[in-house]
């Protein structure tokens, strides 16, 4: 059993003015009692620092009251909305970007409406992405949930349907057979789960994700870029190789919104670019996640990366590697290439690096061409 630090202390007893604390107790046994900054605690233990709300921190950094047309769904972007079914987590993370609403600490007093936010879906023919999140949807029973997504699934224009949930990692006991048939009747549907640190995918994590994954569900998780959490590469590179083996593709990292009384949980945006700078080409593709800011006000995801691109121009872009060596690639029209081998010199700090180009442009193998009528989706 952990003792509380008296910033710990401290915030469990104003918790109930911002965002509950609650934790599972099967999350709670993976939190170290003796280190103050273990990872699993930093998430959802309470700090006295959460009372400090720096200048630019706001109640909602998405923006996404001001992008819902009817309580309960948020429509910021053209062909996808964001079905909120709850105010209810199994446990609550300290830097919630819907820390305004779930739990009710603050009086948000969420009531969902299904009924006019599936008649909004019915009438917007554009939507063909529906994501189920709030709160977890995967706190409702299998009936509700159920009945829930028979109705999303009988409009002809929702394609697919998504869940964001933490339900696998804070009770990976909830992932039962029986939930995996019941939402095995709704492909394609995906899951994004949302795991921070290797040491949230236990063997009891792994399971239940496999049992998703047997019932065809692709599985993706969200990462949140945490100070003293994540905000380092080799936590960060064995985290998105411990997803692969669970059978999740990491999808997003996201810079910790600006939500109020969460600086000291939020790392810069330099660490997570050299973060990214160390994944891409030192771990296997499928392991690299998109590192996204959410743009504050409701402005919506921006992919941020690290310079790759050095310069271009009508005829040429240069580029560099994981390694740090300068390419060029041309893009001029293939009459401006004569039919031998050029070579072009690109100096770097005084080192000469040899960028190839091809002898030839670039053929279309005319039997890999699809048939009319294959999918090309």
């Amino acid at each position: 059993m952990p003792s509380l630090t008296p910033q710990e202390y401290a915030g469990t007893r104003l918790a109930n003015t911002k965002l509950a604390l609650a934790i599972t107790p099967y999350f709670f046994n993976l939190i170290d009692p003796t280190d103050e900054y273990c990872p699993i605690r930093r998430q959802v233990v309470p700090r006295l620092e959460e009372t400090i709300t720096a200048p630019w921190e706001m109640s909602d950094p998405c923006g996404e009251d001001a992008h819902s047309p009817v309580p309960g769904l948020v429509h910021r972007y053209p062909d996808r909305v964001l079905f909120l079914v709850t105010d209810r987590c199994a446990a609550y993370c300290r830097y919630c970007t819907r820390s305004r609403m779930v739990s009710n600490a603050t009086g948000y007093d969420f009531h969902p409406e299904f009924d006019r936010q599936i008649q909004y879906i019915r009438e917007h023919p554009e939507v063909r992405d529906v994501l189920l999140s709030g709160g977890d949807p995967l706190l409702f029973s299998d009936e509700k949930l159920e009945f829930l997504l028979h109705r999303l699934r009988a409009i002809p224009h929702v394609e697919f349907l998504r869940i964001g949930t933490r339900i696998p990692i804070f009770l990976p006991q909830r992932i039962t057979p029986e939930l995996c048939a019941m939402l095995k009747q709704f492909h394609p549907l995906f899951i994004s789960i949302h795991s921070n640190h290797p040491r949230e995918l236990t063997t009891e994590v792994r399971d239940a994700l496999g049992r998703l994954a047997d019932a065809g569900i692709p599985l993706g998780n969200q990462s949140v870029l945490l100070r003293h959490v994540n905000d380092d590469l080799t936590v960060m590179k064995a985290h998105v190789q411990k997803l692969l083996m669970c059978r999740v593709k990491p999808y997003y990292i996201y810079q910790c919104d600006l939500i109020s009384g969460s600086a000291h949980l939020r790392a810069s945006v330099r660490k997570g670019l050299e973060i990214m700078e160390g994944l891409r080409g030192h771990t296997s593709g499928y392991a690299v996640p998109q590192y996204v800011i959410d743009a504050p006000g409701g402005g919506g995801k921006v992919p941020v990366s690290p310079e790759y691109v050095l310069s271009r121009n009508a005829d040429r872009v240069v580029i560099r590697n994981f390694e740090g060596k300068i390419f060029e690639y041309p893009e001029g029209s293939v009459n401006s290439i004569d039919n031998s081998s050029v070579f072009q010199q690109v100096p770097r700090h005084g080192a000469q690096i040899e960028s190839r180009v091809s002898r030839s442009p670039l053929s279309c193998d005319e039997s890999r061409r699809p048939a009319r009528g294959d999918f090309q989706g």
